[in-house]
């Protein structure tokens, strides 16, 4: 078998073409029944009010775990050591399950009601809670939808290309591996710290963000480029959101303890980070999904370039609310998601992708799969590390760059 597949040679002729969809967004939209658009507030908050309950649940629950596993008759039962395992894998339960109830509560996108101030007021006491500028991640992330996969206006996940790292021109004997290989380890780190650090890095720094925009751009300067002098009261609002939520993790510490505050609080909110990054990066990155340069991107061609994916089975439909499950039409009420799917892939086709790899095994491949586009070209499609890619443009928009 090893023989067998290293006299294999790549040649990108042989991948399979894409062509680009043809249909205009009201083509789409009219294949889609209008009762499945309609915002049902009533419907929202109750929805609202079920996680919320979930989270109150999970968090009293916690508040036995230490008492329970350090009295002296558990510690008698299952012994020192096995109280104390048992005692942190508790906490260990607390925080995926809370982590996942936190980032269903925080998941919005304007579907929630007709009604915007119903919208505004929500979505600002709940991203606020979890550490997220409201008004201007909204803005922001208004502006990433209305660009998705413009490489030239896309806010956030745009590709870096092979001229951003550095990588000559494709010619014969070129060694990939020596300029983008890594250690397995080395890049388990890479992947973790993105987990952890990436949302941060982005409201904060503009870390896989518009390589355009100017050096410090982020999302808590009133001035930043990413807003216009209209929105800037909206932008100072966010930051007393984020302003009171420094207050309140201060005092909660002052009075409980930092770390129980961390315990109760501070990891839920960690794994939300991580659920958000790590759903957001597998719908947007992808070495089968397109970008776009120039007259190739639109609308519907950039909202289509996204995969839908199972991430948890039944938590995630239950507990994220079908975000990661029906994400093509995720600015579309949740609950209206399955219905809605079925008729844009009935419509599509081929364009709707969706994926059944385990979420942290799609994570590790595409993490090492989508390494950079091309510098040319108007339909583009992530390379891996050996400089090849799975998926090509039709003979009609390819350029003379391709690798093979």
């Amino acid at each position: 078998m090893g023989s067998s597949t290293a006299i294999q040679k790549y040649n990108e002729d042989d991948l399979p073409a894409y062509t680009p969809m043809p249909w205009s967004l009201k083509e789409i939209r009219a294949a889609i029944p209008a009762k499945f658009f309609v915002r049902d507030t009533r419907r929202g908050l109750l929805y609202l009010a079920r996680d919320l309950l979930l989270a109150t649940v999970a968090w009293s629950l916690a508040a036995y775990i230490d008492p329970f596993f350090k009295q002296s008759s558990t510690r008698a039962a299952l012994s020192p050591i096995g109280a104390e395992v048992s005692r942190w894998a508790a906490w260990g339960v607390y925080w995926w399950f809370q982590g996942l109830i936190f980032t269903g509560i925080w998941c919005g996108h304007g579907a929630f009601s007709d009604h915007k101030w119903v919208n505004d007021i929500i979505g600002f006491i709940t991203h606020s809670f979890l550490w997220t500028p409201y008004f201007s991640w909204k803005i922001s992330h208004h502006r990433h939808h209305s660009n998705h996969a413009s490489m030239e206006r896309d806010e956030v996940y745009v590709p870096k290309t092979r001229s951003d790292l550095g990588i000559p021109a494709h010619h014969e004997g070129l060694d990939y591996e020596e300029l983008l290989g890594d250690t397995p380890i080395y890049t388990l780190y890479m992947l973790i710290r993105q987990q952890v650090l990436a949302f941060p890095a982005y409201l904060l720094f503009n870390v896989s963000g518009q390589k355009t925009y100017p050096k410090w751009t982020n999302h808590f300067d009133p001035n930043s480029i990413l807003f216009t002098k209209a929105q800037r009261n909206a932008v100072i609002m966010s930051n007393l959101g984020i302003a009171a939520m420094v207050w309140g993790v201060s005092y909660s510490s002052s009075i409980w303890g930092a770390s129980e505050v961390t315990k109760f609080y501070g990891i839920p909110w960690l794994c939300v980070s991580h659920w958000f990054i790590m759903i957001t990066y597998l719908h947007h990155t992808d070495p089968v999904m397109p970008h776009y340069r120039g007259k190739e991107w639109n609308f519907q061609r950039g909202a289509a370039a996204t995969v839908d994916r199972p991430v948890l089975g039944w938590q995630g439909r239950f507990l994220l609310h079908d975000v990661a499950h029906f994400h093509v039409i995720h600015h579309m009420p949740f609950y209206h998601g399955p219905e809605a799917t079925q008729h844009l892939k009935a419509f599509i086709g081929d364009h709707y992708v969706t994926s059944d790899v385990p979420a942290f095994k799609a994570l590790w491949n595409n993490y090492n799969k989508c390494q950079f586009v091309e510098d040319e070209g108007d339909v583009l499609f992530y390379r891996d590390r050996k400089g090849q890619a799975i998926r090509r443009p039709a003979d009609e928009y390819r350029v003379n760059s391709k690798a093979q």
